[in-house]
């Protein structure tokens, strides 16, 4: 065999070696500051709702899950430029996502909620929130609503590069309220000391221009072939029970939705 030719087949082998091993793989972006659907346990380790099931669906599909940490603004830009595969971080499907990236079948669905000092009644958000301040995390649904909505009211909006940011400042009084997944207030700081003296009030937030039609998992625009298989492991594991398993380890009820 000639140098070029030599050549030629190495180069060949290399193609074929990594073309086995991206099959072989799935790298998948996370935001792990969202409890309880990802969060960092004492020893530093990713734990959560969307990890458990990132997992599953990994065996489902018989590949290998590459976790790569990243804040949630940056979840889309880095699935733009090849440095995931995937992104599953509770991030709703949206019109205005699927312009730029393309999504699984939904793996959850529940509503928006607002979190405030226990005992406030909340009728019309739009008019009772007017010239308070309401933190949300950037980039997400919430941030979206609230600079078309709560703006446009009156209302001061704050933005934090994650949602327990934004916990912080409401339980040390530098926020009036915040609005957020109803499971992730709940769970991430209402049950938690430190949301000790709060409570959920005023209307779910659910409306599908802003808020989707639940969380998907996020793919390359025109990755038709991992939305697929990733949509069919979702199916696979709801009908085997898995799913079923990890949900019981976080929420006493379906979050899966209608």
């Amino acid at each position: 065999m000639n140098k070029i030719a030599l050549l030629g087949a190495l180069a060949l082998s290399a193609v074929s070696t990594f073309s086995v091993a991206s099959q072989d793989s799935l790298r998948i972006g996370i935001e792990a500051a969202y409890p309880p659907f990802a969060f960092k346990t004492p020893d530093g380790k990713i734990s959560g709702f969307d990890y458990d099931i990132g997992n599953a669906l990994c065996a489902e599909m018989k590949v290998k899950c590459e976790w790569v940490e990243q804040e949630f603004d940056g979840l889309i830009p880095s699935l733009k430029v090849r440095k995931v595969d995937a992104v599953l971080s509770s991030m709703s499907i949206t019109e205005d996502r699927l312009k730029s990236v393309d999504f699984s079948k939904k793996y959850y669905h529940t509503p928006g909620k607002l979190a405030m000092k226990a005992g406030i009644e909340i009728k019309d958000p739009l008019v009772d929130l007017k010239g308070k301040k309401v933190g949300v995390q950037r980039a997400s649904t919430y941030d979206r609503f609230a600079s078309d909505q709560f703006e446009a009211a009156g209302i001061e909006v704050v933005r934090y590069a994650s949602q327990n940011e934004a916990f912080l400042d409401l339980a040390s009084g530098r926020l009036d309220a915040t609005l957020a997944d109803i499971i992730n207030i709940d769970e991430g700081f209402i049950k938690t000391p430190a949301g000790k003296g709060f409570a959920l009030v005023g209307p779910d937030f659910n409306d599908p221009k802003y808020f989707g039609n639940g969380a998907g998992i996020a793919v390359r625009k025109g990755d038709s072939e991992n939305a697929a298989r990733i949509s069919a492991a979702i199916d696979a594991i709801r009908a085997n029970g898995t799913y079923q398993d990890v949900q019981a380890k976080y929420f006493e009820f379906d979050i899966y939705g209608k």
